[in-house]
């Protein structure tokens, strides 16, 4: 990978001109997103966030931190022991520079010999399990960082409110696959990252995922747009 969404995150860090990123789904037109957004304060974060963050106890893991703005918050306001992980190079640089004491280049499939008390996978947290197939595969490795009591805080949306209706009130989803399974063209500087996927998961779909892997599954606050706040637990 290019790596273009940490480049932008470190080129707003850095003041290094930044631009907006352009992001496209297979569902979806291309989209400006602003990288200010990620570099947000905790009165600026979704209900959801704040929720995960208050909810944050113990020794804790962000996956795919980004620009690290939920560790920040945990380490600075909250002084809780927090280890920030993203696969983005640039990403953790920039985190780094803003002052996270624990960061590092990670990607959560091939961490060892760690616990936690707490896991948040925030902004589309199911985005990273890529297609349903994979969930399986990222659910028990997660459950396997876990202390006994510990707990898996992760946001998602069920995105059936991006298939036009049919005259007979229903959906029509194309494919065969899971409709939450999309992939992701990110644009930014005129360069073009390589397509991934990305998933979102519905709430039952989630449920179901983690009652099959062994783990609990809580809906702990519901967002203004189909969106939704989970905790799992042993």
């Amino acid at each position: 990978m290019k790596d273009l969404f940490g480049k932008a995150i470190l080129d707003y860090q850095t003041n290094n001109s930044p631009e907006d990123l352009i992001t496209e789904t297979s569902i979806s037109e291309e989209d400006e997103m602003s990288v200010a957004y990620l570099f947000r304060s905790y009165n600026e974060m979704p209900k959801l966030e704040q929720k995960a963050l208050q909810l944050a106890k113990g020794r804790t893991l962000d996956v795919g931190c980004g620009a690290g703005s939920h560790s920040l918050y945990l380490q600075n306001e909250r002084n809780i022991d927090v280890t920030a992980i993203d696969i983005s190079k640039n990403a953790i640089e920039a985190c780094t520079l803003r002052g996270l004491e624990k960061v590092k280049v990670q990607n959560i499939l091939s961490l060892e010999n760690e616990k936690f008390d707490t896991i948040l996978l925030l902004m589309n947290g199911t985005g990273i399990f890529g297609t349903l197939k994979e969930t399986a595969n990222y659910l028990q490795k997660l459950k396997s960082l876990l202390n006994p009591n510990g707990q898996i805080l992760i946001d998602s949306s069920d995105i059936i409110y991006m298939f036009d209706n049919d005259e007979d009130g229903g959906k029509w989803i194309p494919g065969d696959n899971y409709y939450g399974e999309l992939t992701f063209k990110i644009r930014y500087k005129n360069e073009t990252e390589d397509e991934f996927p990305w998933l979102y998961l519905d709430y039952n779909t989630l449920q179901n995922a983690a009652f099959a892997n062994g783990l609990q599954c809580e809906l702990i606050l519901e967002g203004e747009h189909y969106d939704y706040l989970a905790k799992l637990s042993l």
